[in-house]
Order: structure tokens, then C-alpha cells, then sequence
């Protein structure tokens, strides 16, 4: 696992677009070594490749969107979230829309997807971004943080004023074992009063109890209830886990955050690499002498 890899071969899927509503067809391609994720908007002429990096995010609101030149690619957090769960770096998703699909709301179809795909080691050793000191970001009663640790590790906390939910905190050291074990089919969820308020804004129209956990004011509406008790603050990490992977690198670090979202995680990163002083970039050679044997095994799972 000291190397960069890719897929084996060819993914095709299709499903709708959370806001649009509209029939999304998608398929990811293998990408050569130093490629990072790229998305490639095939509705679109001229300039319409996108790269999954922190620097091309344009927009926070309810999902996270990426753009370069007005084209833009949105609600890619889930599928990110997928490529760092099964350790993919390198991928190229075109896609005939400006959304990825939202299959079940989860990641859990990609992560099968990806898995039957197969993947390719590439002759190229992985980089990783390690966190040299404590950098923290805030907004109204959220924060996001991350410490220095010799692995990745992720603490979560939620907290809503509605009697289903209230508080929840998960923490988990990262592993592709458990992410495919614990997080990977957490769905998104969202309440009933703001999906009408939403649909009647021509947004989240593709939303519905096949794709999302949907709660009333007192209960979740889905018949089926919840694919485990602690599914909501799981979606959360989720999310946190594709939003990440935004830099382009794993990250060895403690990411801790208290009713945080897109928002606070992106202005979490700008802050990671404003300084040199907060982070050190390392390749898997530059690891193997002078980093704890911990912070090598965090970097290749």
C-alpha cells in the first residue's frame, strides 16, 4: 500500500441528481499517478474538466460544489468520500450532468462499485499530508479542528433540538475495514419542513425517502428507520471524509468537530495550508526514517 493506486477497470452507474432531480449517467475511468480526482462535465464544451482540490471549491451550501470558468460539479462528497475509503488516488468520473448521482443517499453503492472494479497499483509511492500543529475554525456554535496525531483519527459531535436525535458523538481511527464496516452506508438526512421549503426553491428536487432519511418534527418518516442507531453523526463523518480528501492527500491527523459542515471543513483545510509551520507534506520513502512506525501504517491505510 506504499503506492498510489487506481481502478482496474471501467465503472458505469446511473441515478438522479439530489437537487436537480434530473437522470445523472456517470462512469469512472483510471487515471495515471499524480492525477488526484478529476471530474469531466461531458454536457459541457471547451473547458469542463474539474479537479477534486480544495482550490477549485466554489460553493458550501448543502453539498460540496467544485467549478473552473462558470462549469461546476456539485454534491461530490459522497463520492470522496468513497475514493478515500477504499484508497483510490488517482480516478477520472465523467458525468452528463452537473451533479454526481445520489444513489442511496449514502456511500455505499460507490464503495461496492469501486471494490468490484477492482484496483491497480501504480509505480509511484503516496503522499500524505501530516498535521504539525493544532489549527481550529469556527462559525456561530460550530467548530472544526485538527491536532497532531500519528494516524487518522476522527471525532464527531451533533447536536439538534429535536427529541429522535439530540446529541451523538462517534469517534473512530480510520481503517478501510471499518469505513466500509460502520460509515460507508450512513445515509444524508434533512427534515421534512426544509425539503418543502427547499423544493419550493427548485432545490433538492431529486430528494426523496429512497435517497435520504427524512425526520418530522418528532420521528423519522422512513419506514424502514435507520441502518444502524448511530446513522446520522456516521453521515456526518462521511461527509467530513470526502471533504478531506479535497487536499488532495490523506491526512494523518485528529479531525474533531462539534456541528460542523462543508463550510467549517473547507475553511478548515484553507487554514491546514495557509502556513508551513501547520503541516509537512511526506511521501512514503521520506516516511520510512524519523516518523513514528504508527504514522507510516496511518499513511498506507
Amino acid at each position: 500500500m506504499q503506492f498510489q493506486r487506481t481502478i482496474k477497470s471501467e465503472i458505469r452507474c446511473k441515478s438522479i441528481g439530489l437537487h436537480s432531480g434530473r437522470r445523472v449517467n456517470m462512469v469512472i475511468r483510471p487515471a495515471g499517478v499524480d492525477q488526484g480526482i478529476t471530474f469531466i462535465r461531458k454536457d459541457v464544451p471547451g473547458e469542463n474538466r474539474i479537479k477534486a482540490h480544495l482550490s477549485n471549491v466554489t460553493d458550501t451550501t448543502l453539498a460540496t460544489t467544485l467549478g473552473i470558468n462558470g462549469t461546476r460539479i456539485s454534491t461530490i462528497e459522497h463520492l470522496l468520500s468513497a475514493f478515500r475509503g477504499t484508497g483510490i488516488d488517482n480516478a477520472t468520473v465523467e458525468v452528463d450532468s452537473a451533479e454526481v448521482p445520489i444513489m442511496d443517499g449514502s456511500a455505499l453503492p460507490f464503495v461496492n462499485l469501486l471494490r468490484n472494479a477492482g484496483t491497480r497499483i501504480q509505480n509511484k509511492n503516496r503522499k500524505v499530508m501530516l498535521v504539525r500543529k493544532r489549527i481550529e475554525v469556527a462559525d456561530g456554535d460550530g467548530s472544526a479542528c485538527l491536532e497532531p496525531c500519528d494516524h487518522f483519527k476522527i471525532t464527531y459531535k451533533i447536536d439538534y433540538s429535536h427529541p429522535f436525535i439530540g446529541e451523538q458523538i462517534y469517534t473512530m481511527a480510520f481503517s478501510y475495514e471499518l469505513y466500509r464496516e460502520e460509515i460507508c452506508q450512513a445515509r444524508t438526512f434533512g427534515f421534512l419542513r426544509d425539503v418543502e421549503y427547499l423544493q419550493a426553491k427548485g432545490l433538492a428536487l431529486g430528494g426523496s425517502l429512497k435517497n435520504a432519511i427524512v425526520l418530522d418534527d418528532t420521528r423519522i418518516i422512513n419506514k424502514e428507520g435507520l441502518r444502524c442507531p448511530d446513522e446520522l453523526v456516521k453521515h456526518k463523518i462521511l461527509d467530513a471524509i470526502g471533504d478531506l480528501f479535497l487536499l488532495g492527500y490523506p491526512v494523518i491527523g485528529h479531525f474533531v468537530a462539534r456541528k460542523s459542515g462543508h463550510k467549517l471543513n473547507n475553511l478548515l483545510l484553507k487554514e491546514l495550508i495557509s502556513s508551513p509551520d501547520n503541516h509537512e507534506m511526506l511521501s512514503y520513502s521520506k516516511l520510512e526514517s524519523g516518523v513514528p512506525a504508527s504514522v507510516i501504517k496511518a499513511a498506507v491505510e
